[in-house]
């Protein structure tokens, strides 16, 4: 399931990311790598602001829909 259906105040685990290797490699850089905690902190029409480790990154949909837990 796509990280974009996640709810606000819910914690999952990454289990894939998908894409090409440019934006898999950006998603890696910002904290996104396979089983990485992620909780989702908010949600405004279709973005997310995430807590990664000890960083809050806001994702678009489209990158959202890249993360699969």
């Amino acid at each position: 399931m796509p990280l974009s259906m996640a709810k606000p105040g819910e914690t999952v685990v990454i289990k894939r990311i998908t894409g090409k290797d440019e934006v898999r490699q950006h998603l890696a850089e910002l904290g996104f790598v396979v089983d990485a905690a992620v909780t989702v902190v908010s949600e405004m029409a279709g973005n997310l602001i995430l807590q990664v480790s000890d960083s809050r990154i806001a994702l678009d949909r489209t990158l959202a829909n890249r993360v699969m837990f």
